[in-house]
């Protein structure tokens, strides 16, 4: 726990320097509520330091910012209120769970999809946060407006999610319903925050994966 503190400690220096008086102030507050849920071992800092780093950047954009915020049974991580809309942002930060090491794959791509779909009923405009190291598995048909989703492509996600998800399931309507409206790129060594379209970031991702497979092969596997 101490080690907990200190790291949050650090950061809140670094946001100091890159932050006014108010957006500050709005920090500790969140700062000091991740303390005590850490206190109550609830919250890890690699997702709190996230949280902390993308609540500025909201902070900052007039919104009135809550973190790990309780919904109908369902805790978000970040919750924000600007005028008579509200958002929810989800951080994703690649952690596979010991019981999934034979299928992180596939798990990573319906934890994706079911926060996507659970979340996004539950706000005007919902959003993940993810580390640039992380590539997340975004399911293409959550990427298009609702009305263009297929009853296939519909009952292909419901599938995905039931392998893991079943108290309570999701159901079709959430799926039907289910949008994504930004990725938050979030830089914890420079406390910083991009913005990117879901589109763009499946293409962008696509491109890195592809050049990067190209590299590691031309690098480490001898041609003939």
């Amino acid at each position: 726990m101490k080690e907990f503190d200190r790291d949050l400690n650090l950061l809140m220096e670094k946001l100091d320097k890159i932050s006014d008086e108010s957006t500050f102030k709005e920090l500790k507050i969140l700062k000091d509520r991740l303390i005590k849920l850490r206190n109550d071992r609830l919250v890890k800092i690699n997702h709190s330091v996230m949280e902390l780093i993308c609540a500025r950047h909201l902070i900052i954009r007039g919104y009135t910012v809550d973190v790990e915020r309780f919904l109908d049974g369902i805790s978000c991580d970040i919750f924000g209120v600007k005028g008579m809309g509200n958002l929810i942002v989800e951080i994703e930060t690649g952690f596979i769970p010991p019981e999934h090491a034979l299928d992180p794959l596939t798990y990573s791509q319906a934890r994706t999809a079911s926060k996507i779909t659970r979340y996004s009923n539950y706000s005007n405009k919902f959003c993940l946060g993810t580390p640039p190291h992380y590539i997340m598995q975004l399911p293409n048909a959550l990427t298009k407006p609702a009305r263009k989703r297929t009853e296939d492509e519909i009952g292909e996600i419901k599938e995905l999610c039931d392998l893991y998800y079943h108290n309570p399931p999701v159901n079709l309507d959430e799926i039907r319903n289910a949008n994504i409206h930004l990725i938050y790129i979030i830089d914890v060594d420079n406390a910083t925050v991009q913005e990117i379209e879901p589109e763009r970031y499946i293409d962008k991702t696509k491109t890195w994966s592809n050049n990067s497979n190209k590299r590691f092969f031309e690098k480490f596997i001898p041609t003939q």
